[in-house]
């Protein structure tokens, strides 16, 4: 296991790998070289140069790109929190494995592998209106699967998510770490009904007082409120800063799954970029927090990796102009004056 202890986390959140300010330079001059106005493809120009800044390379490339989904069951969604009961997670799961998500089709779109991971489905977290969601070593097992899923070798690598009310977790999540009561954060999630809503908020602020000592210590506020696939994938972040790997994260759970290590250091999400904003309640103002911009703003709302599977094909254009169009002085044409 890469980490033992909540401990082993917090040290290495201390001393983060950084990107390369070199390739980022050269990436950058050679944008102002390009046979355009600077700065004229806007936020294209500028992924391109985040991406040259992390894969440490002028020229950044999308060989291997890896989308990693990770799906977990909740013992909160026996509250009724979710329009939809918790077998539903193993089916979808199934459903990747058939080839029969919305996810298949955009990974082989954006030319992707698929990889994914159901952490014990079969033994859901406890519920947290009763006692912490997770004990340390669920945690750590969990965190650890997602950085075991991460390839030795990646360009690019996208996480999302699978699992019956886990939109429930990642608001009470950001509830804890960014203040707030149910209200606030809860949206409809998989569409639950008013009734549905209001047992979702009336969950959250149960959880926030039964956990209100916990707060102040990011680390343990998601092992006792969050999820075992929303760990996974804050292992899956931390594997990827550790290889210099770029990573687009999904929606709202995917955010809220890396607002704990956001917390720990300021900037352990430098090598993050937000895939998109979803319609759920709270993405927006997450991401404003965090200080993310979304790549897209789809009104997408599924999870499962699929908004920021979209947004690899936007990355593939930013490259495509950034290694193959011309400099100014290769197509003998004349500069700003």
């Amino acid at each position: 296991m890469q980490f033992s202890t909540l401990d082993d986390i917090r040290g290495f959140c201390r001393d983060l790998p950084q990107g390369d300010e070199a390739s980022a330079a050269a990436a950058t001059q050679r944008q102002q070289n390009l046979t355009k106005p600077p700065g004229s493809l806007g936020r294209l120009e500028e992924v391109a140069i985040w991406l040259a800044r992390w894969q440490r390379r002028e020229l950044p490339r999308l060989d291997q790109v890896t989308i990693a989904v990770f799906a977990g069951n909740h013992g909160i969604a026996e509250r009724g929190v979710s329009a939809y009961p918790s077998e539903v997670t193993a089916q979808m799961v199934a459903n990747f494995a058939a080839g029969g998500a919305a996810i298949n089709q955009i990974a082989g779109l954006a030319g992707a592998e698929l990889r994914v991971e159901p952490l014990e489905l079969a033994r859901p977290t406890r519920d947290f209106t009763t006692g912490p969601a997770m004990d340390a070593a669920d945690f750590l097992v969990a965190l650890d699967t997602g950085w075991r899923t991460v390839p030795e070798q990646c360009d690019l690598l996208v996480v999302g998510e699978m699992g019956i009310a886990n939109t429930t977790v990642a608001a009470t999540l950001c509830a804890a770490l960014m203040g707030g009561r149910g209200v606030r954060w809860a949206g409809r999630g998989t569409g639950v009904d008013d009734a549905g809503l209001i047992r979702k908020r009336t969950t959250i602020d149960a959880a926030l007082k039964v956990h209100r000592g916990v707060n102040d210590d990011p680390l343990v506020t998601a092992m006792s409120l969050g999820g075992r696939e929303l760990a996974a994938i804050a292992g899956a972040v931390l594997a990827a800063r550790a290889r210099c790997i770029p990573v687009l994260l999904d929606g709202f759970v995917a955010t809220a799954a890396v607002l704990p290590l956001a917390r720990l250091a300021p900037d352990s999400l430098a090598h993050c970029r937000a895939g998109h904003v979803s319609a759920e309640l709270g993405h927006r103002e997450l991401l404003r927090e965090l200080e993310l911009a979304p790549l897209l703003d789809l009104n997408m709302r599924l999870g499962e990796g699929s908004g920021a599977g979209v947004a690899i094909l936007l990355l593939r254009a930013a490259l495509a102009c950034h290694g193959g169009m011309a400099t100014f002085a290769e197509a003998g044409v004349s500069g700003a004056g």
